[in-house]
């Protein structure tokens, strides 16, 4: 019979509400097209460590649909029912724990010895802490059941050393402690390791040469001198077929030089011959040998002089006997056993061939391993085995942490709630007046800002410091404006654990934020378009005005040419007209109306302004979603996850002034300011107008209309008398 699901449509997703035991236990057959995420990194997360850990089997930093299934799956199997893990319990009741196994019953009998050994004999459950304290409290024992023994000083000095020796060799696993030590099979393939090597060395010490017990040093040899010996034996024939050649067949012209300090390198050594070519097929072992080999040489000569016709000489047919001699050798020595390699925590750091004969024959005679294997039964036995410690811990982690967990991978119920928070969501940002809540970890911000970008999230890339340490997240601004967000501005994060860092915008993905901001950015654009105007048109008059009295002091004679300043003041008195006019028809019109019509008109040209931008504005936050910015993050997310005008409201909260908190609206300072620009500018005015009616009581300003007037009829006359032509 198919289980009754019920979804919730929020986010733009239908998610899965979990309302009883039933929908957990029924997980396995809900499709994952109908998860919110299908996988999650392990880091980045405000989420349990531990717990992720354990859920990560695979420990390939990544949980997953299976991942998940599978803690379901085991903790059904330890527990009577899931009605506790809706709950979130921070306790254990030993009642949940399912006896009716022989597993579920050794796992009663440890948790009873755990709350016994912590003193808590009259308490029926276990917490977080209770495992904690016990792991902690075991570690430090050479008994405590984790079957996993490092070089403890409480042993022999001969079981000291062949732990030790394994670990160098074979490897090591991690005991409760954290310390490298081995186990039953490390120590049973270090032995079987150390047989088979043992096996080979005697081998090839039976083999019948020659040279008996310098056989092993003089094949050594043989490899380091073949190719120089090989070399030196090819050229002589060389010289023997081409006398003429023999010249070059020796030292090169360019080794006859001397480098700075008058000597060859040992890289120049290595490319002459061994020594000086002649057509005699003969090596002289004491005299004329290249400086690089002389030792060796020499040293070769010790061991096989028995061999040698002549001791001080070496012919092509000695050489060649005396590595035939060592054939049978040399096949033992390449047929090197392979040595069997485990998976371990910590991998070996020597070889085999570096521990001395001696002490592979002590080590491989089976008495310590004979030992090594009591010791583990006598583990095994320990009342509060480790494993078991182990699997309590991960069932009470599990009870604790599972739902949490769903509820952030199944469905994204924590994020859409009022009071909890996400596991991605990392703590809050403080910057600009305004509060978010929506910091995600960053890795690497290049790579992030690829997907980022899709999110149409206004987000801030900040470093945080704190102590030393360093992380970098990206927190999503929601609500307000962003005139003032820019890269290098400061602001404090605090993480969930109530630590304040320092943080650092070092870049900006620039996205619409709010409606209100919208409604602004027009007027915003019209202020800053005419401020500039005006900045231009200043440093213009400026310069002019500069320049001017740069010629007034230059030319002292010059005469005030009151023609031209009666035109420059007639020029402001008719725009101040004209300007004056257009308002003058703007409020007739205005007032004209009905009293009705009045507010429609500033409707309207409110439209006409911020209209286009609202729209604009309304449309790309319709299309916030959490998805790729997640996606950045290294999540796998079913569908988009969308983010509304309510939601990102409430994901950035801005400055709000207390329930009962009194405003007092005078600002002395503002008042102050707003007088002198009201004395100043009726000044200019009043002083625009006084030059004006003089120059009108003078008669200059009748003058230059009329001049200008003639001038103007005169301009028309010549261009229709150009246009007859």
């Amino acid at each position: 019979m198919s289980h009754m699901w019920t979804f919730q449509r929020v986010g733009g997703l239908d998610q899965v509400v979990f309302k009883n035991a039933n929908d957990i236990i029924n997980l396995p057959n809900l499709d994952p097209k109908l998860w919110v995420a299908l996988s999650c990194p392990t880091t980045g997360l405000d989420f349990d460590e531990r717990t992720l850990e354990l859920l990560d089997s695979d420990k390939d930093g990544r949980i997953r649909i299976p991942d998940i299934l599978d803690a379901i799956s085991w903790t059904q199997d330890k527990i009577t029912s899931f009605d506790s893990i809706l709950q979130s319990s921070e306790t254990l009741p030993l009642s949940e724990i399912n006896t009716s196994t022989p597993q579920g019953q050794k796992l009663s009998i440890t948790a009873h010895s755990i709350l016994a050994s912590l003193n808590k004999n009259g308490i029926d459950y276990l917490t977080q802490d209770d495992i904690q304290q016990s792991i902690q409290s075991n570690a430090n024992k050479l008994y405590n059941g984790d079957l996993i023994f490092p070089a403890s000083s409480e042993l022999s000095a001969d079981m000291q050393i062949f732990i030790q020796t394994a670990i160098d060799t074979t490897g090591a696993q991690k005991d409760m402690s954290g310390q490298d030590g081995i186990d039953l099979n490390i120590a049973t393939t270090f032995v079987d390791n150390l047989k088979t090597w043992l096996q080979w060395q005697t081998q090839i010490s039976t083999t019948p040469t020659p040279f008996r017990e310098n056989s092993a040093e003089i094949w050594k040899l043989i490899e380091q001198l073949k190719p120089k010996i090989d070399d030196y034996f090819l050229r002589v024939e060389l010289a023997q077929y081409a006398p003429q050649a023999q010249t070059s067949l020796n030292v090169d012209e360019k080794f006859i030089v001397p480098t700075q300090n008058g000597l060859l390198s040992d890289k120049d050594l290595t490319e002459l011959p061994l020594s000086k070519i002649d057509i005699n097929n003969t090596l002289d072992l004491v005299n004329g040998l290249n400086p690089l080999w002389k030792a060796k040489i020499s040293r070769f000569k010790t061991l096989v002089e028995s061999s040698l016709s002549n001791p001080d000489q070496l012919t092509q047919q000695e050489w060649q006997d005396i590595q035939q001699n060592l054939k049978t050798y040399a096949t033992l020595i390449s047929a090197k056993p392979e040595i069997a390699q485990l998976t371990v925590a910590t991998k070996p750091s020597a070889s085999i061939e570096d521990i001395p004969n001696n002490t592979i024959v002590n080590l491989a005679n089976g008495d310590l391993l004979n030992e090594f294997k009591q010791m583990v039964e006598q583990d095994n036995q320990t009342p509060i085995s480790a494993s078991d410690i182990i699997t309590l811990e991960k069932l009470v982690l599990f009870h604790k942490h599972l739902y949490r967990l769903l509820v952030n991978f199944v469905s994204f119920a924590d994020f859409f709630s009022l009071k909890t928070r996400a596991a991605f969501q990392l703590g809050k940002l403080y910057i600009d007046g305004r509060c978010a809540t929506l910091c995600v970890a960053v890795d690497n911000i290049a790579k992030h800002t690829v997907m980022a970008n899709y999110s149409e999230l206004c987000l801030l890339y900040c470093e945080c410091t704190r102590n030393g340490q360093k992380k970098t997240i990206a927190a999503a601004i929601t609500a307000g404006q962003g005139d003032l967000l820019i890269e290098g501005r400061n602001g404090v994060f605090i993480d969930n654990d109530g630590n304040d860092w320092d943080a650092n915008v070092v870049k900006i993905i620039t996205k619409p934020i709010s409606i209100q901001q919208a409604i602004w950015a027009p007027y915003q654009r019209m202020g800053r378009v005419i401020t500039e105007q005006i900045n231009k048109w200043a440093s213009s008059k400026d310069a002019n005005i500069e320049k001017s009295s740069e010629q007034a002091l230059q030319n002292p004679n010059n005469k005030f040419d009151i023609g031209k300043s009666v035109g420059i003041f007639a020029a402001i008195g008719l725009a101040i007209g004209a300007i004056g006019t257009a308002l003058a028809t703007i409020f007739q019109a205005i007032f004209a109306l009905a009293w009705w019509q009045v507010p429609l008109v500033f409707i309207g040209l409110f439209l006409i302004i911020s209209g286009p931008s609202v729209i604009l504005a309304w449309l790309k936050l319709r299309r916030r979603t959490l998805g790729p910015l997640l996606e950045a993050s290294g999540w796998a997310i079913n569908g988009q996850v969308k983010i509304n005008l309510m939601l990102g409201s409430l994901l950035t909260s801005k400055a709000q002034l207390p329930a009962d908190a009194k405003r007092n609206l005078r600002d002395p300072m503002k008042q102050r300011h707003h007088k002198l620009a009201i004395i100043f500018w009726l000044a200019i005015l009043l002083g625009i107008g006084a030059t004006g009616g003089w120059l009108w009581h003078e008669g200059y300003l009748d003058h230059y209309i009329k001049e200008h007037k003639q001038e103007q009829i005169q301009n028309k006359t010549e261009t229709n008398a150009n246009i007859d032509k």
